[in-house]
């Protein structure tokens, strides 16, 4: 497994070893024991499993506050996203900050996201199944969001380079505040 550090702190490319031969290819997605010799700390209990039938959904930029925040483990399965993370934590020294890390079944990359980050992925293909584990479980009264294109975020979704002309949103996510109006607590 390879821990690849990003530019936000505490956000992690996690690259796990495939094994393979002509029958096809073997890879170990998840070890506690070698998160920890990385230093990575995590008690997942929650899976997550979505599905996307068209290419530009855009789901995000999500996260649960307070006690209730989860740190995430994200991976696409099938199709490709780009996966961003967005540091809210306030005393951080990359507080606003935020990676995109393109994700897909070829490259088996996977995202290491902490608590204290908003979290959202744009689908580069049709039929995206997306996984993700989750170290607190879903409570509905601490579901947030912030809007996907909040200008003090100024994440750059890169549209025009994979072909997209308009993004595809759920009523929450249209409807979701800016960071200025979020009542974020990291």
């Amino acid at each position: 497994m390879k821990v690849i550090e990003t530019e936000v702190k505490d956000v992690y490319i996690i690259e796990p070893q495939r094994f393979g031969d002509s029958r096809g290819w073997f890879m170990e997605s998840w070890s506690q024991k070698k998160m920890e010799e990385a230093g990575l700390v995590y008690d997942f209990v929650q899976d997550n499993h979505s599905f996307s039938a068209e290419k530009g959904t855009l789901r995000g930029l999500h996260f649960q506050k307070g006690e209730f925040a989860q740190a995430k483990l994200v991976r696409c399965t099938k199709g490709a996203v780009l996966d961003v993370a967005v540091d809210l934590r306030k005393n951080s020294p990359t507080y606003k900050k935020w990676v995109a890390v393109e994700l897909t079944p070829e490259n088996g990359r996977q995202l290491l996201i902490p608590r204290g980050f908003a979290h959202a992925f744009l689908t580069l293909t049709n039929d995206v199944e997306f996984l993700y584990k989750a170290d607190n479980y879903y409570a509905p009264q601490a579901d947030r969001n912030i809007i996907w294109n909040d200008e003090d975020i100024a994440i750059n979704w890169q549209l025009a380079k994979y072909g997209i002309d308009e993004v595809i949103l759920s009523d929450k996510d249209k409807n979701a505040p800016r960071l200025k109006e979020s009542d974020v607590d990291f």
